[in-house]
């Protein structure tokens, strides 16, 4: 596994973010063979959690990525309800916290549909195939086609072994 991403996983659990593992590295923890840029996490998007967050990789020095100046992550109580999504650049990679997933829902929403996986001594929520599957149907991206048979795959697989 990654370091890098498993460190910015790490720290978001000993901050008590309450995220779940979304995208890319997800597929990959749950089989899939693609490669991925960043770690996406959909989280809850409220002040308390989003404080959480900020606070759990200050010392990283995010900043905002998608924004032309690339301004720093300063979020207060009154701010934060302004947010959907951070798209955020760190001293360990990018971070993308995702607020709503296509063909899911929010965070409320995916909760139910994750489970626990042990990564590198640390439990962590990540969206079963099933949920990463119709996540990438909903997104209809031509770059999720080989991730989605892969996971299909792993699940066929699976299936006829038990």
């Amino acid at each position: 596994m990654n370091g890098t991403y498993v460190d910015l996983l790490s720290r978001l659990r000993r901050g008590e973010v309450d995220f779940v593992l979304i995208g890319g590295f997800a597929c990959i923890v749950q089989g899939a063979s693609q490669s991925t840029i960043d770690v996406d996490v959909c989280c809850d998007f409220t002040p308390r959690n989003l404080l959480r967050l900020q606070k759990a990789i200050s010392d990283l020095h995010p900043v905002h990525r998608m924004t032309p100046r690339r301004l720093p992550l300063e979020l207060t109580e009154e701010n934060a309800t302004a947010f959907k999504n951070l798209y955020l650049d760190t001293d360990l990679g990018q971070l993308d916290c995702i607020g709503y997933v296509q063909g899911l829902g929010d965070y409320r929403a995916i909760e139910p549909l994750c489970e626990i996986i042990e990564l590198e001594g640390m439990r962590i929520r990540v969206l079963n195939r099933d949920a990463l599957i119709t996540s990438k149907k909903a997104m209809n991206r031509d770059k999720d086609q080989q991730t989605i048979r892969e996971l299909e795959g792993i699940k066929n697989i699976e299936r006829r072994g038990s």
